[in-house]
């Protein structure tokens, strides 16, 4: 029997990843979703499986995701996009199909730095975070030091801090957090939850070569104590299905957690060519059906280039004017 499966997020790279994954499975039917008629993904499917959807953001989005479920007989929702997850997951009970995102709990609590920070704190190296305000401030720091939002994703509004004065300088506002520099490498690691709470995979990945924050080169690692401090952290933060931790090492040679996006992110491809293949786990995961207790990786090298999707110009659909 096939499951009829919406994937949002078609313009983006994790977005393009999650589709490519699910239409290698002959038990499932991808139909792709974006509020831009421009988005490459929905190109990856038949014309009659494109669909326009709201920004994330708008208040009529869970309902749209809702009736197009119920017209497209669909028996699955995946989104990619950070803004869409929240909105979904909390009325996941009225979506009419099941819903491959982390609790809504696990949600916040990955988009608020601070929460999980605290979360992860007794069970993974973290770095010694405080928030921004007068008592932050007052505390002993070694400098430089990073500021950052509480929420948000990417490196939006990250800035280096050089020393105390410039600290003192910092306008006080508790949505912004102060944290020790961690000065080593930065690693990736693709992490699947299951439902107990152990990790099926955690794959960790060195971004090789960065362009506007997407990783274009890169390379998967065998490295023990960033699968195992991933691990501990997304257990940590309640995470079921996929998740992207970052992690840092220390002066110490540890790694500690930078932060964790509770999405596919946009490098999925070399975590599936590594052979953990994360969305179709996550399609079986929320599916209910049985999914391995362990999947092994291998080390792999990819780089990324751009792909032309040509298509007649009568098959662009209409966008909706409106940020995500």
């Amino acid at each position: 029997m096939t499951t009829r499966v919406l994937v949002t997020g078609a313009g983006g790279p994790a977005g393009v990843a999650v589709i490519r994954s699910l239409l290698k499975r002959d038990d499932l039917e991808v139909f792709a979703a974006d509020m831009d008629g421009w988005a490459s993904g929905l190109y990856l499917v038949d014309a009659d499986h494109r669909r326009i959807i709201p920004p994330g953001r708008r208040d009529d989005f869970v309902d749209a995701v809702a009736a197009l479920v119920a017209a497209d007989a669909l028996g699955l929702v995946v989104s990619t996009v950070d803004v869409e997850l929240v909105p979904l997951s909390a009325r996941r009970d009225e979506l009419g199909a099941p819903l491959a995102a982390p609790s809504e709990e696990a949600l916040r609590t990955c988009l608020d730095k601070w929460l999980l920070v605290q979360a992860c704190a007794p069970h993974a190296r973290v770095p010694e975070t405080a928030v921004l305000d007068d008592a932050g401030v007052a505390r002993a720091w070694d400098f430089p030091v990073i500021v950052k939002p509480r929420s948000g994703a990417g490196s939006r509004g990250v800035h280096l801090v050089a020393d105390r004065a410039a600290l003192e300088a910092e306008p006080r506002d508790d949505g912004w957090i102060i944290q020790e520099n961690l000065p080593g490498e930065e690693f990736s690691v693709d992490v699947f939850m299951g439902r107990n709470g152990r990790a099926v995979s955690a794959v960790p990945r060195l971004r090789a070569r960065v362009d506007s924050g997407v990783a274009i080169a890169g390379r998967t690692v065998h490295r023990d104590e960033l699968e195992r401090t991933a691990e501990a952290c997304a257990a940590a933060a309640g995470i079921v299905g996929v998740c992207n931790v970052q992690l840092r090492y220390d002066s110490a040679g540890a790694p500690a957690l930078l932060e964790i996006n509770p999405r596919f992110p946009g490098a999925m491809p070399l975590t599936i060519a590594a052979g953990v293949d994360m969305p179709s786990l996550a399609a079986d995961l929320a599916l209910g059906r049985e999914i391995p207790e362990r999947v092994a990786f291998a080390e792999i090298a990819n780089v990324r280039f751009l792909e032309d999707v040509f298509v007649p110009t009568t098959e662009i659909l209409a966008g909706v004017e409106a940020e995500r």
